[in-house]
């Protein structure tokens, strides 16, 4: 099971019935961040929240969103996480 199946924010995407993926390189950034920022576990668990929040506010209103990914793009800022959507709700 890799990191990205580990975390908090992993089980609230699921619990919504959203699968919730880290690309590899996503995760070696918010490991970057977090070490340059020195803050630990409690750092990788505030960069990975605050990179999927808008997501998590945005997913149950959303029925028919199914799956989001998350690049190195999105933790960096400069893109958008990839949503994909099913043809029935969830």
């Amino acid at each position: 099971m890799d990191i990205g199946k580990r975390i908090v924010v992993h089980r609230l995407f699921e619990i919504d019935g959203v699968e919730l993926e880290f690309e590899e390189d996503a995760l070696r950034q918010i490991a970057k961040e977090a070490n340059e920022r020195k803050t630990g576990a409690r750092g990788l668990r505030a960069i990975m929240e605050n990179v999927v929040m808008d997501l998590m506010y945005e997913m149950p209103s959303d029925e028919y969103m199914s799956k989001c990914l998350i690049t190195k793009g999105v933790v960096t800022g400069e893109e958008e996480p990839i949503i994909t959507y099913s043809d029935k709700p969830r």
